[in-house]
């Protein structure tokens, strides 16, 4: 199994590119060893116990936002933990997005995701690349498994070669942290494609920002489904500003007082 040491082997990187621009997406088992997550795992503990709460409410998701214990989602960690902003930037994690986009890159995100046991709801098919409204589309997303996870607490399941159809059509859901998601998607159609990865801790996988991409609910009784996420852009990819502002204005209106997107 090749290991982040071999992402220096010109070959290696090749081949990296070569699967990630023909399926969409690619899995690196232990991408972490065991001690770098446990202290992923400690310094996320102590952030959850004691800065929460400094975070604005669009950044924080819950699913019953009446009840604390079901926190789903943080944004943007970087900005407030001196060990997420390393985790972000001029880490291995970088290097590996600016290997597979074969550009240098921009870090943009790095999120907390949990799906607590019993409640946390699946993840409606998406593609990325409708939230970041680049030109062109060319940006990674990163989800590495903080514990084991698999199809009863929440597994992520790609379509094989999607990115190479163009942006879907998408229009606003009911799952809380994912407002919006692919029109009239199709289960039963895309199986033939899907491919789905029981992961374990430190296991990491990155999709392109065209790929389309779902996971299930977590239908365990007393498993949560924590992970972490993380964004790049390539430095080829421009921001549209003004639809980029726009969205995020009807965003923040349907939002008042709501805390849901």
């Amino acid at each position: 199994m090749k290991r982040f040491d071999d992402l220096e082997d010109a070959g290696f990187q090749k081949s990296l590119r070569e699967g990630f621009a023909r399926e969409g997406f690619i899995l690196f088992p232990g991408f972490l060893n065991e001690e770098e997550v446990g202290a992923v795992n400690t310094r996320l503990s102590d952030f959850l116990a004691h800065k929460v709460a400094q975070m604005p409410p669009e950044r924080v998701f819950y699913e019953d936002k009446h009840d604390t214990s079901t926190l789903k989602q943080l944004q943007k960690l970087f900005e407030y933990d001196p060990f997420f902003f390393d985790m972000m930037f001029g880490s291995r994690f970088e290097k590996l997005a600016s290997i597979l986009l074969d550009d240098d890159v921009s870090g943009q995100n790095i999120q907390y995701f949990n799906k607590p046991p019993g409640i946390g709801k699946p993840t409606p098919a998406h593609q990325d690349g409708y939230y970041f409204m680049l030109e062109p589309n060319e940006a990674v997303t990163m989800w590495m498994a903080l514990e084991k996870v698999d199809e009863e607490n929440g597994c992520v399941r790609y379509i094989k070669g999607s990115h190479k159809k163009g942006m879907l059509p998408h229009a606003r859901t009911n799952t809380l942290g994912f407002s919006q998601g692919i029109v009239d998607f199709d289960h039963g159609k895309g199986l033939a494609n899907e491919v789905f990865f029981p992961t374990k801790a430190g296991d990491l996988l990155v999709h392109h920002s065209l790929t389309v991409h779902y996971a299930d609910g977590n239908s365990s009784t007393d498993r949560t489904r924590k992970a972490m996420g993380l964004i790049y852009y390539a430095a080829k990819a421009k921001e549209n500003v003004k639809a980029h502002e726009a969205y995020a204005q009807k965003l923040a209106a349907d939002l008042k007082g709501q805390n849901k997107i």
